[in-house]
């Protein structure tokens, strides 16, 4: 399998398809990995283009390290990965905790190598409820989470996957394979991992990264959404990015890459392309 080598040894995986056109990295959230965008980058790849994903470290089939399980290294061992596959011209696309991740990447690396940027119901630009941001969720959502991660984490990737993940609690339609897989991924998460990075996505500030942000930029996200409401997060962060585009998806939910599919991958591909 291949792998980056990053700063502190730390492997990272990656899937690289396609290699003529114009590249595409795909981010996943948590506590997923790249299995998350397959079908997308599949889907680029049979379109012409460099479909690139990544498991985030402590996740998959990267090295599940004790210490870096925050933004900042996500964003360093995300730029290592880029260089090392010497990428340019880039459209990175970040799904949930990876809309954090490629943006903290553009405050920290430029946009040198990138061309455009995509937001997936993504968690900047600040998911907690904090004095000089009241519009975010409440603390003792992500200690919920952090308490389900340390007590039955198994569970927990079930209770999620059966009912905000994809919003299968309000509409009872989302097919047992999606379900499942996102079970599966979430158990190829390391324990330590997958409980530090939800600090990482609820209690990182993007806002200054969002404001500094220089290449076009869509943001997609559902009004629906259970895990990163959309006042919380597409909304605002569309606001904050210069000339950023918001579309919304009527009735959907957090899970896009899989519940709206067809519909991501076409507006996904009309932005890449334009």
């Amino acid at each position: 399998m291949p792998h980056v080598t990053v700063d502190d040894g730390a492997q990272i995986f990656y899937r690289d398809w396609g290699q003529d056109g114009s590249p595409v990295l795909l981010s996943h959230g948590w506590p997923l990995n790249s299995d998350a965008w397959e079908a997308a980058a599949r889907f680029f790849a049979e379109h012409g283009h460099r479909a690139v994903a990544h498991d985030r470290r402590g996740h998959g089939r990267s090295t599940q390290t004790w210490h870096g399980n925050e933004m900042d290294t996500y964003a360093d061992d995300l730029a290592r990965l880029i260089e090392a596959l010497d990428l340019r011209g880039l459209t990175l696309i970040g799904h949930s905790t990876g809309g954090g991740e490629v943006v903290r990447y553009l405050a920290r690396h430029g946009s040198s190598r990138v061309a455009k940027l995509v937001l997936v119901s993504a968690v900047p630009p600040l998911m907690l409820r904090t004095d000089d941001n009241p519009g975010g969720l409440p603390a003792r959502v992500f200690d919920e989470l952090r308490a389900g991660e340390a007590a039955d984490r198994a569970q927990l990737y079930r209770d999620l996957a059966d009912g905000p993940f994809f919003g299968h609690n309000r509409h009872d339609d989302v097919e047992q394979g999606f379900r499942d897989a996102f079970w599966l991924q979430g158990m190829a998460c390391g324990h330590h991992a997958a409980h530090e990075c939800i600090a990482a996505f609820s209690a990182t500030d993007f806002r200054a990264d969002l404001r500094g942000i220089d290449v076009p930029t869509l943001v997609v996200h559902g009004d629906d959404d259970q895990v990163v409401p959309l006042a919380v997060g597409g909304e605002r962060s569309a606001a904050m990015v210069p000339g950023a585009t918001l579309t919304v998806y009527g009735g959907a939910g957090h899970a896009l890459p899989d519940t709206e599919r067809e519909r991501l991958h076409a507006d996904l591909l009309t932005f890449v392309e334009s």
